[in-house]
């Protein structure tokens, strides 16, 4: 499924849950970064894979992240009979802190 709106032309206020494209993930979190900066965003929740051999995960994730959640098992995406084919984790930005990232256990 594609949206009509291209979500990196948009601003994003409040609360916003993101599922990038995994084949680019940075430019989203560059763009969710910046919109914490500009005071729109309150809470960002991406849903990426596990990839902390990346750039953007020890430029972007390990720097900004205020939480990281690794999901238990593998997702499986639309109804498929085979789960993904890597793992999944939840990333939580916010501006609430800053200090310190929380990396918490397995989400079932």
């Amino acid at each position: 499924m594609r949206s009509e709106i291209d979500g990196l032309e948009t601003d994003w206020v409040g609360n916003i849950y993101i599922n990038p494209p995994y084949s680019n993930i940075a430019p989203f979190i560059e763009k969710g970064i910046k919109e914490l900066e500009k005071g729109n965003a309150k809470n960002l929740v991406y849903l990426i894979p596990i990839r902390s051999d990346t750039k953007y995960w020890h430029n972007l994730i390990m720097p900004f992240a205020s939480e990281i959640r690794f999901v238990k098992a593998r997702l499986n995406f639309n109804e498929m009979k085979s789960p993904a084919p890597f793992p999944c984790v939840l990333v939580v930005f916010n501006t609430y802190v800053k200090d310190n990232i929380t990396v918490a256990g397995f989400l079932q």
